[in-house]
């Protein structure tokens, strides 16, 4: 029997693949990250699944969950918020899964930067102003950031930010990189993306912490910032009408 990882996007039920709605439903046991999660995207799953909520759990619990499913000879999915590639623990279960001898897999999600950026109506790479993403989080009440991987790094380059899990240090974020973006830099806050419950608020480096906190935001939230988020800049060499292009 096999572990399969899959995204859940940012919450919606209707904002998941067709393979993720097929494993969902073929599942004996669902895992599912209660915090983040939009309980619509259960109903993708039989009446009769195991739904387990890990909000509570720790790893070991966790992947204890889904090898001992396994071995009863049940298909397990664990569910991620977002997509798998990005701060989703596949990285340390998969390992555990691997000494337990269980197969897995990984079914891709649409992210939550994706679906924040989509409600703002905005694009993160716009010609001559930014044509790079750089997706990051802070350290707080978490795991210890790599040396070298410093916001005021990134800021350096001007690129779109995209900044996970650091909602509750938005105003000392937004300080650290006034001097790289300017204090009328735009910023996108959007919290639960998808959501029945979803905010967006606008506004700059100077002032999105005080809308913040007057939103009372706390957790499940996606910070961008750059100015590709004015929509103001150059056009796209590919889509030119005086570039060459060879006729059928």
């Amino acid at each position: 029997m096999t572990v399969h990882f899959v995204g859940a996007g940012p919450g919606a039920a209707d904002l998941i693949t067709l393979r993720a709605a097929a494993l969902i439903g073929a599942a004996d046991v669902v895992l599912y990250p209660g915090t983040y999660l939009d309980a619509a995207v259960l109903g993708h799953a039989r009446d009769d699944a195991r739904l387990v909520d890990t909000q509570h759990l720790d790893l070991d619990t966790m992947v204890a969950e889904m090898v001992a499913a396994t071995r009863d000879g049940l298909d397990v999915v664990r569910l991620t918020s977002g997509d798998p590639s990005l701060y989703s623990a596949v990285a340390e279960q998969s390992r555990r899964l691997d000494a337990a001898g269980v197969a897995w897999d990984v079914t891709p999600g649409v992210p939550a930067y994706a679906a924040a950026a989509a409600l703002a109506g905005r694009e993160l790479t716009v010609p001559l102003v930014a044509q790079s993403v750089v997706l990051t989080r802070t350290q707080a009440r978490s795991t210890a950031m790599p040396e070298g991987e410093s916001l005021a790094a990134y800021a350096a380059t001007g690129a779109t930010l995209v900044l996970h899990l650091a909602i509750t240090r938005t105003r000392e974020l937004m300080a650290e990189v006034e001097e790289f973006y300017g204090s009328d830099c735009p910023v996108v806050v959007v919290h639960r993306a998808s959501q029945p419950d979803e905010l967006l608020l606008r506004g700059t480096v100077a002032d999105i912490g005080d809308r913040v906190e007057e939103a009372g935001l706390r957790q499940a939230a996606v910070i961008l910032v750059g100015r590709a988020l004015a929509r103001d800049g150059g056009e796209s060499y590919l889509y030119d009408a005086a570039r060459e292009r060879t006729k059928p």
